[in-house]
């Protein structure tokens, strides 16, 4: 399987994570790809570098004005004088009757759900550059691929088309969905990581031609705690396509597999043309988010099963966060996705 990477990632770097009111060095960095980086070489696959698409690819999924705000975000907030090393923000508006802010700190705000997800010099060149990876990615399958490998960092499931959150700026999973939609009718996006994919989800939501379906570990009591519930279906157009399968905190291998068979039901009946894989690794037994307690041998039995749905798939990189076997679950992962073609 060919695997896109760029080396531009290494850009982004924060450092600032609060956790339950602690300020710590945050898990999404660059020693993450370089782990991951190190699985793929494991495992021979082909390194690939992204074709510079510019904007298309992002300003399919989010908004002119977010866009704008991110690229000149950095800028903005250095030109204040006083400014931190990191923009986050101190304010988060509900967006009640709201009017977008002039000024770079109510921007900040008004465009992050968190603080997870501070912005350095770097942030907006190491995004644009992972939207690059997964759109190459899945121009690689439109062009006969069976399936291909996106090393994405920083992650992106968890932005919506205006929200950056939980380390998340624009969103990857989204981006090759669209552009897989250039030629498809319809795609199915299956997120695998820990968390739900609540941006992909809220990207899709009023959607017919894009089914989002996530296996999460349950958000009653992990991030994002206030989606990802199974009674979230989609809105109008988009009524019936969208599935949540939240898990008991600390499901194993059978567990997940067993929730495996819902989505496969799901993503057969929608019929799409192609697939997008959010392929988050910190379902890991030793992942130091803790959520869920699949072993390397059960991502291998997880790509399997991706596999046997039989369609051309991207799959994009989602969180995965350090531990020793991080690069061996990736490995695994894609081993069983060929073995299982």
């Amino acid at each position: 399987m060919k695997a896109v990477h760029t080396e531009l990632h290494r850009s982004h770097d924060p450092q600032f994570f609060l956790v339950r009111g602690v300020v710590r060095r945050t898990t999404e960095q660059p020693e993450r790809a370089d782990r991951l980086l190190a699985g793929l070489k494991a495992g021979k696959h082909q390194l690939i570098e992204p074709t510079v698409f510019g904007q298309g690819p992002r300003a399919r999924v989010h908004s002119a004005e977010y866009l704008g705000f991110l690229a000149e975000a950095w800028d903005a907030w250095s030109a204040l004088g006083d400014a931190g090393a990191e923009m986050i923000a101190n304010m988060h508006p509900v967006r009640n009757a709201g009017t977008y802010p002039a000024h770079i700190v109510g921007r900040l705000g008004w465009h992050t759900v968190d603080t997870a997800c501070p912005i350095g010099p770097g942030t907006w060149a190491a995004a644009c550059a992972a939207t690059d990876v997964a759109a190459t990615a899945a121009q690689l399958v439109l062009d006969g691929e069976d399936a291909a490998y996106a090393l994405c960092r920083p992650p992106g499931h968890h932005a919506y088309r205006d929200l950056a959150g939980g380390f998340c700026f624009l969103n990857n999973s989204a981006v090759a969905a669209a552009h897989l939609r250039l030629r498809h009718e319809r795609v199915a996006i299956l997120d695998v990581d820990v968390h739900h994919g609540n941006g992909t989800q809220g990207i899709f939501y009023e959607r017919g031609d894009v089914l989002t379906v996530s296996i999460h570990a349950d958000p009653a009591s992990f991030y994002p705690f206030v989606w990802g519930y199974a009674h979230e279906r989609g809105a109008g157009a988009g009524l019936g396509a969208n599935l949540n399968i939240p898990l008991p905190i600390g499901t194993g291998d059978d567990g997940y597999l067993q929730a495996f068979g819902a989505a496969k039901g799901m993503i057969e009946a929608f019929a799409p043309g192609a697939l997008v894989v959010a392929l988050g690794l910190d379902a890991s037994e030793h992942d130091p988010l803790a959520g869920l307690a699949v072993t390397t041998d059960g991502f291998r039995r997880i790509g399997q099963a991706i596999a046997r749905l039989g369609l051309p798939t991207v799959l994009v990189q989602e969180g995965g966060y350090l531990s020793d076997i991080l690069g061996a679950n990736l490995t695994a992962t894609l081993a069983g996705f060929e073995q299982a073609r």
